[in-house]
């Protein structure tokens, strides 16, 4: 329940969802909730109201069926009109990967990379006699933010990640929500699952145990033998499977390709990522909308490869990981730095 009411001019934070299974897991990581303030007739955002830590909150998310980087906009537009203290923006949620470099479950933060802004928005150019070029750039994410990421980058280095220990809390505190936005046996990663021919392989290795033992055991019955069958053959039970246990949570910082259309294509992928000179980390919908309007950092939980085998088994878990990484990310965020720094509205406005 909503423990507290503040005024707008309270809250410094502004938290963009694209989905509402990310607005949930957002909404999942809070310490506190708060209720909710009167909106201007023109502001038609819903808005969850919290914080974490010393960090006042505001998390909207765009309206079903809208995405892409002008629904961000739009979103983006009201909510710093209605919250006039926003000082900057996270945008979290779920995005695709670029095989061999990340993999699912793994968390990709945007971060300028060699003359590349943190996010590139991909399909944003002018044809041209010799083929599509790219126009126009966008800005770096707020020092404010690249300053707390790189204090946590250092603190991973020495500690491991709260993101686990986010998640833990967050099943305590909302029990509905273990299975689909934490870990489970059931994910599986199409990059680790072996080929057809392996798999056959090995479920024909696991008939032959059966009737191996089988005999075995007729064979020990029939001569009065004595003793688990278990000493001499092991057992498949004991075979171990790598998706048992989670591998540990990845976290990369680099370059996020964002565009106007969903990429299912192995193919559009890797040319997004070879024009991009091979630096791309994730490609997603929304950032781009946001980073000329709104100072703020992409985060993204890797779900799919962008490929044909795109599909939603990962986007809760992957959404409450980014959304666990951004409340450690808060931690390292300075409540005196947040306060000396210029609210968005007056940026845009004055310049």
């Amino acid at each position: 329940m909503p423990s507290k009411s503040l005024t707008h001019r309270d809250y410094s934070v502004g938290w963009i969802c694209a989905l509402p299974k990310e607005r949930a897991a957002a909404h999942a990581m809070l310490d506190q909730e708060h209720e909710l303030l009167s909106q201007p007739a023109h502001d038609h955002n819903t808005y969850t109201l919290g914080s974490i830590g010393n960090h006042n909150i505001v998390i909207a998310c765009l309206p079903n069926g809208e995405i892409g980087n002008n629904a961000a906009a739009n979103i983006v537009t009201q909510m710093i009109n209605t919250f006039p203290s926003i000082k900057f923006g996270l945008m979290v949620g779920i995005g695709g990967g670029i095989p061999g470099r990340v993999r699912l479950g793994d968390i990709v933060v945007s971060r300028p990379s060699g003359p590349f802004p943190g996010v590139v928005q991909w399909d944003l150019g002018k044809a041209e006699k010799l083929g599509f070029k790219r126009t126009g750039a966008l800005d770096r994410p707020p020092r404010i933010l690249l300053t707390a990421l790189a204090k946590l980058e250092a603190f991973h280095d020495m500690h491991d990640s709260q993101i686990p220990k986010y998640l833990k809390d967050m099943a305590n505190k909302y029990p509905k929500l273990v299975g689909k936005y934490t870990w489970s046996p059931r994910l599986k990663d199409p990059m680790l699952e072996p080929d057809i021919s392996e798999a056959n392989a090995s479920l024909w290795g696991s008939v032959f145990i059966m009737i191996f033992q089988l005999l075995l055991a007729l064979y020990r019955l029939l001569s009065g033998l004595q003793g688990p069958v278990e000493k001499i053959m092991p057992s498949m039970s004991d075979e171990k499977s790598i998706y048992e246990e989670p591998r540990g949570i990845d976290i990369h910082y680099g370059l996020i390709a964002s565009g106007n259309q969903v990429v299912k294509d192995g193919t559009i992928r890797d040319r997004i990522n070879q024009s991009l000179g091979g630096e791309v980390l994730c490609i997603e919908m929304e950032a781009a909308g946001l980073m000329n309007n709104f100072p703020c950092i992409i985060i993204r939980g890797i779900c799919d490869y962008a490929d044909e085998k795109k599909n939603k088994d990962w986007q809760e878990y992957a959404a409450a990981l980014a959304a666990g990484f951004t409340k450690e990310l808060l931690q390292h965020v300075r409540s005196a730095d947040v306060d000396s720094e210029r609210p968005v509205k007056d940026i845009l406005q004055k310049g």
